[in-house]
């Protein structure tokens, strides 16, 4: 088959850099559009995909976000358009489920997330949706999704491509380009993403997390601003223990190195669980199934109150144990290409 791949966000580049590979394997050929937003071109690039960039963020403001999914929905049509693909694949690619829609193109959508609001959009449009066992039901049919469209797997998107790796030695090195040693406690952490629909508050524990660190005498951080709005706000606080890095950095080596993890969203905290990296979240909005289901296995904390951020251990890591779910990416590539 021709397969198109979109990608809208930088957390989609490992997955489905990991599932390209799969699908090649088999025989498949690919394609690969992105959306300019984050890093999502940048890590695209760095690892091999070549995407077609097509259009950026819409903004913050809902009236912005549905006129771009909508230009971008046309660019998308215009540009697949006389590519006879076969089938369309995103992770809630809302501008590539519309663009499949009007091509009369099998568009294939997956999801973790069942609180946020544009699944109404995706599920309804898309002709197969594919998520993780723990998805419940009943957000399923809140948002139209019904019966035979559905299918499901088990383990999390992140063990797709996760499950096999092993961190590169010299990636040490770029840790001590800036300034952190073997020695320190090195706390990764990632802002709230206050452009979503699914996160339109402040999270003031988050300040007050930085404000923690920076007053450990052993932690060094190493901080991922979402955008330039976050990079700006934060920067101005960067120092030798608060570091934004200028380059896109390999997330994987970065978690494998890091001592402990603190997002306030989901695909980094569950990285570092299936890496086995001391996680917590610190996300301050409705949680997802599958985040519920690490907390229970162990391999999450969660940092909802002043003494839930007083109480987090931040000190070297013991030995890592990593989950190697490594049936799931065979699994979700069955999924995906069925007929």
């Amino acid at each position: 088959m021709r397969i198109w791949i979109d990608l809208a966000n930088s957390p989609h580049v490992p997955f489905f850099r990991a599932l390209a590979s799969e699908f090649r394997e088999r025989g498949h050929e690919i394609e690969v559009t992105a959306r300019a937003f984050a890093e999502t071109v940048e890590l695209a690039q760095a690892a091999g995909l070549t995407p077609e960039v097509i259009s950026g963020h819409g903004g913050r403001e809902l009236a912005g976000k549905a006129g771009n999914l909508i230009r971008r929905a046309w660019a998308l049509r215009g540009w697949a358009h006389s590519r006879a693909f076969d089938l369309a694949i995103s992770h809630n690619s809302y501008s590539q489920i519309l663009a499949g829609r009007s091509l009369s193109l099998k568009s294939v959508t997956l999801m973790d997330y069942e609180h946020q609001p544009a699944n109404h959009l995706a599920f309804r449009f898309a002709e197969r949706i594919i998520v993780p066992r723990a998805f419940p039901e009943t957000a399923l049919t809140r948002y139209g999704a019904y019966g035979a469209k559905v299918r499901r797997y088990n383990g999390t998107k992140e063990d797709v491509y996760l499950a096999d790796f092993n961190p590169d030695p010299s990636f040490e090195r770029e840790l001590r380009d800036f300034g952190i040693r073997r020695e320190d406690v090195l706390v990764v952490v990632r802002p709230p993403a206050r452009d979503a629909l699914y996160h339109r508050f402040d999270n003031e524990l988050f300040d007050e997390l930085l404000g923690r660190l920076s007053a450990h005498p052993r932690a060094k951080v190493i901080l991922l601003p979402r955008n330039d709005s976050q990079r700006g706000k934060y920067g101005e606080r960067a120092d030798s223990k608060l570091i934004l890095p200028e380059r896109p950095l390999d997330g994987p080596n970065l978690i494998a190195f890091s001592d402990l993890v603190v997002s306030a969203g989901g695909t980094m905290n569950r990285e570092a669980a299936g890496l086995g990296v001391p996680a917590a979240t610190i996300y301050a909005g409705e949680w997802a199934a599958v985040d519920e289901e690490l907390v229970r296995a162990g391999r999450l904390r969660r940092i909802s109150t002043q003494e839930d951020l007083q109480s987090l251990p931040i000190e070297k890591k013991a030995q890592a144990q990593p989950r190697r779910a490594l049936h799931v990416r065979g699994e979700v590539a069955d999924l995906i290409l069925e007929e």
